[in-house]
């Protein structure tokens, strides 16, 4: 136990045989059960490991993602009474001394979810490999405006606790299955009003592989992030509340899109018919544009002044 608090660890499996084991043994003493998901696994990694008391197999029928396979953990765990869940991947990337620095802002209340961030380590950030840098820089500030969690980084960090309380508030079903698992719990925990907190901790790369595709990433994670943008700001400013965001919204959107097509629509007359646009219609289309602009920059900036924070 951890404080008198019981302890749960999910790890997803799939295609980790060669570094599971050192995993499961490298999981601290106040660990009180590990969850190891077998995710379809055409490696059978799970074998690698044996069950006991401590350690339980959870196993799919099916592929269904690290998403998926972290939800199955999740609701073992819960069945388990744990009272904190951590999630620490199988491919030895994660380093699980720092598992108690993960869970102590749970414990004092202070957070209802913590993360790994390897942005606030300089000397391991240089380690990461280059593409995996960009690509976590560029995502970082896209799931910020998507999640409303401005105030994190390193969004895709696999390396989690998060408490029972927490998890019970979530539709745990309704969670994205596969690699857009991470960025969905922020956006999802964000609708919850859960206290997210960044954890310095760096990531440790030798040889294994990602599965994850940077091309898939790329043409998929935009269309997503757009959708849960837009689910976010329903539900949190339209549904569960409404304020001031939600009336610059209102006005915002609307006034930005007509003067864009509006604007559009009479430069094109005037290049292709030299239809004459007289001052009026050009400052009608301006002026919309950049009240528009103003009206969205006043939202934004109230939300992230809303950013869920300590209790």
């Amino acid at each position: 136990m951890f404080e008198n608090h019981t302890i749960a660890v999910v790890i997803p499996s799939y295609k980790v045989s060669k570094y599971l084991k050192d995993v499961v043994q490298s999981i601290p003493d106040f660990v009180d059960f590990i969850i190891v998901v077998d995710d379809r696994c055409p490696e059978k990694s799970y074998t690698v490991v044996d069950e006991s008391e401590k350690i339980f197999i959870v196993r799919h029928e099916s592929n269904l993602g690290v998403g998926g396979a972290v939800v199955s953990g999740y609701k073992k765990a819960i069945n388990l009474n744990a009272d904190y869940v951590v999630k620490i991947d199988g491919d030895g990337q994660m380093d699980a001394n720092y598992m108690s620095e993960l869970i102590e802002p749970l414990v004092i209340e202070d957070a209802d979810y913590t993360k790994g961030n390897r942005f606030l380590d300089f000397s391991a950030l240089r380690k990461m490999p280059k593409v995996r840098l960009f690509g976590n820089s560029a995502l970082s500030f896209m799931v910020k405006a998507s999640s409303g969690y401005w105030n994190i980084m390193d969004p895709t960090n696999g390396y989690t606790a998060i408490s029972r309380k927490a998890l019970n508030r979530l539709n745990l079903g309704g969670l994205a299955k596969r690699y857009f698992f991470e960025s969905d719990m922020l956006i999802n925990l964000n609708i919850q009003g859960c206290v997210v907190k960044d954890i310095s901790i760096p990531a440790r790369y030798s040889d294994e592989s990602s599965s994850l595709s940077v091309v898939k990433t790329l043409f998929e994670f935009p269309y997503k992030l757009l959708k849960g943008l837009i689910k976010r700001i329903f539900y949190k400013y339209f549904l569960y509340d409404f304020n001031m965001a939600s009336v610059y919204m209102l006005f915002g959107i609307p006034m930005l899109m007509f003067g864009s097509v509006f604007g559009s629509y009479r430069w094109y007359m005037a290049v292709e018919y030299g239809v004459n646009n007289p001052t009026g219609t050009i400052m009608l289309s301006v002026l919309s544009i950049i009240l528009g602009i103003q009206f969205l920059l006043q939202a934004i900036s109230i939300d992230i002044v809303n950013i869920p924070k300590n209790k």
